[in-house]
């Protein structure tokens, strides 16, 4: 494990695309507070600046996706199958602040599991419906080989998911692989219906073992930006690597 590296929050550092060559200014924001149970449900609405569900562009795709159902829960599930398979997965976390952002990945049309939640959420608020942002530790037993060459391990920190307030309660949604990647690596897609929790399953289709949840985060309003970034250094050398260069140029 590399060794921890303290940001401080409100400095700009330039930092790359964890596991790219890409560059891009990243700001460390205010910390997110983590969800308790006390909080209000109109809390899980309000837009921010990375879970922007007040832009034009993600009000209007959620208008759109959701206007001919009535129910939260189909709007939920219309929502979550929108953000699977018209979003494509990439393994590829950005570090900048802006690249998490909802109307960007929708513009993009691809993102990693945390960019895929946060539309999600981004659009479910706007369509009404309460969300937030969960987080675990993962392990992904049949992760490409390359991928883990270049972070030193299976251990996926800070995956992210949406959990969505449907029929009085909160259900995980687990948006990240598309279909099209599933059906290509053989991988059990993750089906919701808006009533019990959806995620990542244990096996796959030839019944090995893929993926394993190792610890959870809780979950957040808004994303836990500097939380994230702090974990990458944490956790995957060539993140620590990058941050030395990037603070030093």
């Amino acid at each position: 494990m590399a060794h921890a590296q303290t940001l401080e929050v409100g400095k700009f550092y330039k930092i790359g695309i964890i596991f790219g060559e890409q560059t891009e200014l990243a700001r460390v924001p205010e910390r997110c507070p983590m969800a308790t149970q006390g909080d209000n449900l109109g809390l899980y609405l309000k837009p921010t600046f990375v879970i922007d569900s007040d832009s034009a562009l993600v009000k209007e795709k959620a208008a759109f996706l959701t206007e001919k159902f009535t129910s939260q829960r189909e709007q939920a599930k219309v929502l979550f199958y929108f953000v699977r398979d018209e979003i494509k997965y990439i393994p590829y976390p950005p570090i900048s602040i802006e690249g998490y952002r909802a109307s960007e990945t929708l513009q993009r049309r691809e993102g990693y599991c945390v960019q895929k939640a946060v539309l999600l959420t981004s659009l479910a608020r706007a369509a009404g419906i309460s969300s937030r942002l969960g987080f675990a530790d993962i392990r992904n037993h049949l992760a490409p080989k390359e991928l883990m060459a270049m972070m030193g391990t299976n251990l996926f920190v800070y995956h992210g998911y949406s959990e969505l307030w449907t029929n009085d309660n909160w259900v995980k949604a687990t948006p990240a692989f598309d279909s099209e990647m599933c059906n290509k690596f053989d991988i059990k897609p993750v089906e919701f219906d808006g009533i019990t929790d959806a995620i990542f399953h244990e096996r796959n289709r030839r019944g090995e073992l893929h993926i394993e949840y190792v610890s959870y985060h809780g979950t957040y309003a808004d994303l836990p930006f500097e939380k994230i970034v702090q974990a990458f250094i944490d956790h995957y050398p060539i993140a620590s690597k990058k941050i030395k260069q990037f603070k030093q140029s």
